[in-house]
């Protein structure tokens, strides 16, 4: 009977979360064509601002309508895990369907990744309802087709799956890793007949480096390492201030999505998930100096902010955007200062040190080393850099430890469970 119903929860995360990546591909060519259609009026400026402050306080209704469709949804699914957690109702689906599509495709700064898990985790909650499964049998299919919906999110089985081992249950007990392989495998088969097979970003095969390089690698990830603390102290302490801010909390959102809308206007590169600067990156276009500078500072807040608003939305997405910008700031930064010595020994291009960047703030802020490193090589299908990412991410891993940082959904677990008793208390002070 579970295996029946692991089939069923994957087939319904591959259907659900490869239409829910389809509808975001839709939101983001139709805010494309917006955009460019605006770029003709007079008035031009005053259409995204008002699009992204609309779709933000209408994503935002859907989280007032199930609180815990709100953000990311990955550190619920890890808080049903550790019995933090009851397994939440259906009514989580349609909200972060409908949430995430909204306030995702308008073009905040926010990914399609925790949803898509979420949307997994709770398919498989539901399934287990329906099959008559234990609490713990329904509790292992929550986990683990969350799994399959991040493998769906980026059309990578093997990190999907290495993420829910490594960084969800933190087991590798047998039961949990089968469960896991197979409804991971399963959705992602499915989404297939709705997203074709391709990876997220076409990279030019890439030279393995020499090991006279490994070095600068090492120091990119140390000061991933730091920059991966001061981005998740960003984003806790940006959420810790508009848990307190006395506007309504669908204004504030709407504010939000006007100020990421200000973005979209001025620069779409500045706004959205961020993989289209990341594939820019990545085809080796060139960016002068301070142009990455200023995106990777513009997209530091903007992230954090936007995941402030409360809608649906993950961190994932813009922080691999934010680890390329990195990994190529420091690639430009290296030539500028060394000159044809730096040339001779990094190379011209910036796109291995893009990879290992992506992977090394992923380390720094989420603390998953294998799933990074697992997950940016199916992403680009590119395995020649495994060493240097290798060493990359020990870096960052070192230095946020020495730094105290840590992991995010960590963090991200205890304000969610820390404003769940605030309520309880608050319902309980305002009983007759």
């Amino acid at each position: 009977m579970f295996t029946v119903a692991s089939l069923t929860a994957a087939i319904g995360i591959g259907l659900i979360g490869g239409a829910f990546r389809w509808c975001l591909e839709q939101a983001e060519l139709l805010r494309t064509t917006i955009l460019g259609w605006a770029h003709g009026l007079a008035w031009g400026w005053a259409v995204p601002i008002a699009l992204v402050a609309g779709c933000a306080a209408l994503g935002h209704v859907f989280t007032r309508l199930t609180p815990r469709a709100s953000g990311s949804g990955i550190q619920d699914v890890e808080a049903v895990w550790h019995e933090q957690e009851d397994l939440p109702g259906a009514g989580v689906l349609p909200s972060r369907f409908l949430g995430g599509v909204i306030a995702i495709g308008s073009g905040m700064v926010m990914g399609r990744e925790g949803p898509s898990v979420h949307l997994g985790a709770t398919i498989g909650a539901e399934v287990g309802r329906w099959f008559r499964l234990s609490d713990y049998e329904r509790k292992l299919l929550y986990t683990t087709v969350g799994g399959a919906g991040l493998a769906v999110a980026f059309n990578a089985p093997v990190g999907g799956a290495l993420f829910t081992i490594e960084e969800v249950t933190r087991s590798f007990r047998v039961r949990v890793i089968l469960v896991t392989l197979m409804s991971t495998s399963v959705a992602v088969w499915v989404s297939r007949f709705i997203i074709p097979e391709h990876a997220d970003f076409q990279v030019a095969p890439v030279a393995s480096p020499g090991v006279g390089v490994v070095a600068a690698y090492v120091l990119l990830g140390l000061l991933a390492g730091a920059l991966g603390v001061a981005y998740n102290a960003t984003v806790m302490g940006l959420l810790r201030r508009t848990d307190r801010m006395r506007m309504h909390p669908t204004t504030r959102a709407a504010l939000i999505g006007a100020l990421v809308g200000v973005l979209l206007w001025v620069d779409p590169l500045a706004a959205g998930g961020g993989g289209d600067v990341t594939q820019l990156i990545l085809s080796e276009q060139p960016f002068a100096l301070w142009a990455l500078l200023a995106l990777l500072a513009v997209r530091f807040v903007a992230g954090p902010l936007s995941y402030a608003s409360g809608t649906p939305g993950g961190l994932f997405a813009p922080l691999l955007a934010l680890g390329a910008l990195w990994g190529a700031l420091f690639h430009t930064t290296a030539l500028a200062v060394g000159g044809d010595a730096a040339v001779e020994l990094l190379g011209r291009s910036p796109v291995p040190f893009a990879l290992v960047g992506m992977v090394a703030l992923f380390t720094a802020s989420i603390r998953a080393p294998l799933t990074g490193i697992v997950l940016i090589t199916e992403m680009t299908s590119t395995a020649s850099l495994t060493l240097a990412m290798f060493a990359a991410a020990a870096a960052a891993l070192l230095a946020t430890t020495a730094l105290k940082g840590r992991p995010i959904y960590d963090s991200l677990r205890d304000r969610m469970l820390e404003l769940r008793d605030a309520r309880a208390g608050t319902a309980t002070t305002q009983e007759p």
